[in-house]
């Protein structure tokens, strides 16, 4: 399975000081798969899945494809973690 590392910085926020920088990172995961494979026969029925594995490598049309069940990426559950770093430090704290 892959992570994806995307680090957001927001542009409607007020411009920072030097002294002061935050950075938003957000660790992307896709769990099981959760397609509903009994939908054309009026049935529910999931394939078990667990977690996604991409085809193919990263910035390919097979790295949304799924190479356990075969399903495209959007089918499994996305989990997000969010971390917020934030370098703090005031003029105070320096010793000034």
């Amino acid at each position: 399975m892959r992570k994806r590392q995307v680090v957001v910085r927001r542009s409607d926020e007020p411009a920072r000081s030097s002294t002061t920088s935050s950075t938003t990172v957000r660790n992307v995961k896709y769990g099981e798969c959760q397609k509903n494979h009994a939908a054309g026969v009026g049935g529910y029925a999931v394939d078990g899945c667990r977690e996604f594995m991409a085809s193919g490598e990263e910035g390919t049309a097979a790295a949304l494809t799924c190479a356990a069940c075969g399903c495209h990426r959007n089918f499994h559950r996305r989990e997000v973690e969010t971390e917020v770093a934030c370098d703090c430090s005031s003029p105070s704290s320096n010793g000034m």
